[in-house]
């Protein structure tokens, strides 16, 4: 006999929604999908369609041919919903709410039995993404790692830095140097290389942010000790916040805000393993973390404790900067599928294999030996 495999596009078309955050992963989630065969509908984000049409108008300059990916903007009800219940819906690659994503899933799991075979769903939702620290670590470097961490465009990362566990040692040692490094961020048009911040992405998003920092304002158990201001009469601009919280469960330890918000917990520095333990229960979602420490043996004391906290995870920097061929990118939980894009794991979801067994000598008698009389 000779056995053989091959490797098939799947059966119909791949559903791709992109979010407005990184342009490259617009291009990146209906591409992955067309690299190994579909052809692919893409709903670019309503905050993006420019920069998304001219990544359209790049590829097909490039020579992708018509049909192949089709770029469809609009409304997003609209669109998804004549996708999400086509009976050649093979697949879907979404980045963007956990919210949305919850919903389309059940979309789909409400068509299945229109549908011409069970598609795949790829999804990198949401995010609350923690750095931990150990009272023995390297105070400069977490103080970097916060501020980056957080506040680097403007916050709107998924992999963003939004909760932070910090020893009351090290924040005693650290918090008037992190603060006066936040207070020299400028904050304004991204024109300007100057400017480390510029504005969140709308008035939607602007209204949401400001609103946690309301009410960390009037809450007795917050302080807010960096920012904390905004101003959206020109643009959409929130100030570098920082809010140190009593409660590790408080709203903005455990919510996406997804914006230039970073929550700080200060535990006692005896409680380490402790605060381990409130870090994996706290949020829903398991997308990125870090831990900062000098020992070894604390470091791996971290990474057994949060294993399934974060599927992206840093020891000794921010939990952001995921690079393609380094750090295949994705979590579990509420953050997603934890499919890797950017590593060949991603690619092979939108590939159906087929085994191939041919027979050069087949039998002609149905009986087997076992059948014969001794």
């Amino acid at each position: 006999m000779w056995n053989s495999s091959e490797v098939r596009p799947l059966e119909g078309f791949v559903f791709s929604v992109t979010p407005f955050n990184f342009s490259s992963i617009a291009a990146n989630l209906p591409t992955s999908a067309a690299m190994m065969g579909n052809t692919g509908v893409w709903k670019p984000s309503r905050n993006s369609y420019l920069s998304n049409y001219l990544l359209m108008r790049l590829m097909m300059d490039a020579g992708l041919p018509a049909g192949v990916i089709n770029f469809i903007p609009g409304p997003a009800a609209m669109i998804g919903d004549i996708c999400m219940t086509h009976n050649m819906l093979a697949g879907i690659h979404f980045t963007g709410s956990t919210p949305v994503f919850r919903k389309m899933w059940r979309t789909v799991a409400n068509n299945l039995e229109n549908m011409r075979s069970y598609p795949r769903i790829v999804g990198e939702t949401g995010g609350k993404d923690f750095i931990v620290a150990h009272p023995d670590c390297d105070r400069r470097a977490l103080s970097v790692a916060m501020l980056r961490g957080s506040f680097e465009f403007q916050g709107q990362k998924c992999s963003a830095a939004s909760r932070a566990y910090v020893p009351t040692s090290v924040w005693n040692a650290i918090k008037d140097e992190y603060c006066a490094d936040v207070a020299k961020i400028t904050v304004g048009d991204p024109r300007d290389f100057t400017n480390f911040m510029s504005a969140v992405i709308d008035k939607k998003s602007f209204d949401n942010i400001t609103g946690y920092i309301d009410r960390a304002k009037a809450d007795p158990g917050c302080e807010i000790v960096t920012g904390g201001g905004y101003d959206g009469s020109v643009g959409y601009f929130i100030e570098p916040t920082t809010i140190v919280c009593s409660d590790p469960k408080y709203e903005s330890m455990s919510e996406e805000i997804f914006g230039p918000v970073l929550s700080v917990y200060v535990y006692p520095d005896e409680e380490f393993e402790a605060i381990l333990k409130t870090c994996d229960e706290t949020s829903e979602f398991a997308l990125t973390g870090s831990i900062f420490a000098r020992d070894r043996r604390h470091i791996v004391t971290a990474m057994e404790a949060l294993r399934y906290s974060a599927g992206n995870f840093y020891i000794n920097d921010k939990p952001t900067g995921a690079v393609v061929g380094q750090q295949p990118f994705g979590g579990a939980r509420g953050s997603g599928t934890n499919d890797k894009a950017g590593s060949p794991l991603n690619l092979l979801r939108w590939a159906s294999p087929r085994s191939i067994k041919e027979t050069f000598a087949p039998p002609h008698d149905w009986t087997y030996g076992f059948h014969s009389q001794q």
